[in-house]
């Protein structure tokens, strides 16, 4: 049973391409869609609609200057690395490399035993890294230019771990979500750790290998490692098939490659975000309306900055893959939303 029979899935069908693609061609002219750099959504097995644009880019900070965008042309996800991330905790997990989520975090981490006389900090899971509700001081509200900013700091710091589990204790832990790139760090850790494989190299032979994504790149940080929070480029059709994959409750090709009971865990939100959204296992929940079906539907999403994203909506076995330029600028969440409730899903034909 794939995850989107299992959350009660009905047959959908896009209109035409060309409806679709006036529409994000008037928006974009219109400056209402906002350095937009393409859109790909899939039904089921099948891409059903691409359209690309030309804009400025970069790859972290390097400037690519001007690019023409295609299928196939590697874009920064940043945060939605996060997300896939947590596919290769779960493939690990599934092959017994790592501890199970509710095994205590600092456990994974012996080196920073003395750490554990701290009561919050000994109470700490896996799970509080997964959500991001360690409790802990963080701020990436600052521009990443700052040198100020818990990130950068974590990437200037001569021991990252020491620095992410040695913040200050603000609040309970596992009580709120608390946007924390170091979380995600710690996550990349314990799959190295746990595989004995480079992270990029391990996500290479059982995610990308297998889902026949052969263009990608992993962004490293100071330190050489590939950066678990943020690092990650690949084509918006590489994206796309990860969604699919996630659709189809972790099979692609009759293969098993992220399990169904692991991927269901996304479907149940365990925590508010500060802009209301759900989290659950560092994937985003939030209900949608569905024009066509008169009703909501549950969207599972990674995020990153910039305005890239990946929905999926198992119940009606669809993928929306968006790739944006607003880096770092706050109204970086329209275009990506606009794209997804204004246009893909009211373009779905009646249910």
């Amino acid at each position: 049973m794939t995850l989107a029979a299992g959350a009660g899935a009905v047959q959908a069908q896009f209109q035409t391409a060309y409806d679709l693609s006036e529409k994000l061609e008037l928006g974009v002219k219109s400056g209402l869609l906002t350095d937009l750099h393409g859109v790909m959504i899939a039904h089921g097995d099948r891409v059903v609609f691409e359209h690309f644009f030309e804009g400025r880019d970069f790859a972290w900070a390097d400037d690519l200057g001007t690019v023409q965008f295609e299928r196939d042309t590697l874009h920064d996800l940043r945060s939605v690395t996060k997300s896939i991330t947590s596919l290769l905790y779960g493939i690990a997990l599934g092959m017994g490399k790592v501890p199970s989520p509710d095994a205590p975090l600092l456990d994974a981490f012996p080196d920073y035993a003395d750490l554990k006389k701290d009561p919050q900090r000994a109470a700490w899971t896996i799970s509080n890294a997964l959500n991001m509700t360690m409790g802990t001081e963080w701020n990436e509200d600052l521009p990443y230019s700052d040198p100020r900013n818990s990130e950068i700091m974590m990437e200037n710091a001569p021991d990252r771990y020491r620095f992410i589990l040695d913040r200050p204790i603000i609040e309970q832990p596992g009580v709120r979500w608390h946007y924390n790139g170091g979380c995600t760090a710690l996550l990349g850790h314990l799959i190295s750790a746990g595989t004995g494989q480079d992270l990029e190299v391990f996500a290479k032979e059982q995610l990308f290998e297998p889902l026949g994504i052969s263009q990608f790149q992993w962004m490293r940080g100071s330190d050489g490692v590939p950066s678990p929070a943020s690092g990650l480029r690949l084509t918006a059709e590489g994206l796309t098939r990860v969604g699919q994959m996630v659709a189809a409750g972790g099979r692609w090709n009759e293969r098993q490659i992220v399990s169904q009971k692991w991927l269901e865990t996304y479907m149940a939100p365990q925590v508010r975000t500060a802009f209301g959204s759900h989290y659950s296992n560092s994937w985003y929940w939030q209900e949608h309306f569905v024009p066509a079906a008169n009703r909501a539907f549950p969207v599972i999403s990674g995020a990153g900055n910039g305005g890239q994203r990946l929905f999926v909506v198992p119940a009606l076995d669809i993928v929306v893959t968006i790739f944006c330029g607003a880096y770092n600028r706050p109204d970086q969440w329209i275009t990506p939303l606009l794209v997804l409730d204004r246009m893909a899903l009211p373009n779905l034909e009646k249910l």
